[in-house]
């Protein structure tokens, strides 16, 4: 996979997913009348925004679910997708920058964990093909475990991309005179670099080394179907006591908020 030319990384660029598809990651958690829907997957956001009622229209119809979920999972996408498109035409960061990236997965009965090296600042990388080798290599069979290590790459990658909005910011601030302020941000940011190349050296990928398989080594257990059934019961318990939570925290607040 190539990076970005020298002159090109040293500089700011405008804001977009740090991978050769611009896709935004997209998670649904939505529950009415004690029924749940979860979902996560990628979203093209220059696709019409006509496409997030169909797609809607068609997930109800496919899945069985009541009508009024149609409209929270659409709403639910355009926020998400409202929010990545308030950092579009924004400048951010892209230094060359090797980072970690975790997975904690659960998916049906496989449950993943690994970590890698991500060079963010490769504007090619393929996290749908990085997730289909991994799959490969670790002959997971399941079909729906690709494309959830994909968005949670994508949801990682994201996060570093809104961070280097910030970064770029700050950066700009910085020549308008707040030298003295944002040299001690910069200061712990290039710290944190130093660090990260020491542990990792220069020339990370997202390949493993061999001399450090030993702390990267992926785990991949199968479930039984009573471990997933526990496992779902407990996510439920919790996901009630959220919402209990949080509503008895809204309750609290409207009488102020007149």
């Amino acid at each position: 996979m190539k990076s970005l030319p020298p002159s090109a990384s040293k500089g700011p660029v405008k804001f977009r997913m740090p991978t050769a598809e611009n896709l935004v990651p997209i998670r649904l958690d939505i529950e009415i009348d004690g029924q749940r829907f979860r979902d996560a997957f990628s979203w093209n956001p220059d696709d019409p925004d006509s496409e997030v009622a169909n797609f809607a229209k068609r997930t109800v119809k496919d899945l069985k679910l009541p009508p009024s979920f149609m409209t929270q999972i659409a709403q639910s996408i355009q926020t998400q997708l409202a929010e990545f498109r308030s950092f579009e035409g924004q400048e951010m960061q892209t230094k060359e920058k090797i980072v970690p990236l975790k997975l904690d997965l659960r998916v049906n009965n496989t449950v993943i964990r690994d970590q890698f090296l991500w060079d963010v600042s490769n504007f090619e990388s393929d996290p749908e093909e990085f997730a289909r080798t991994l799959c490969t290599d670790l002959d997971i069979i399941d079909p729906e475990v690709g494309p959830a290590i994909a968005v949670a790459i994508r949801e990682q990658l994201y996060e570093i991309a809104t961070q280097s909005v910030s970064s770029a910011r700050e950066s700009r601030l910085a020549k308008k005179g707040r030298r003295g302020a944002e040299s001690i941000t910069n200061s712990k940011m290039a710290n944190g670099a130093l660090d990260l190349m020491k542990i990792f050296g220069g020339k990370g990928s997202v390949l493993r080394k061999r001399k450090e398989w030993y702390l990267y080594e992926p785990i991949v257990d199968l479930l039984s179907n009573e471990e997933v059934e526990a496992l779902d019961a407990r996510e439920e318990r919790t996901a009630r006591l959220k919402k209990k939570l949080d509503d008895q925290e809204d309750s609290f607040q409207t009488p102020y908020s007149r």
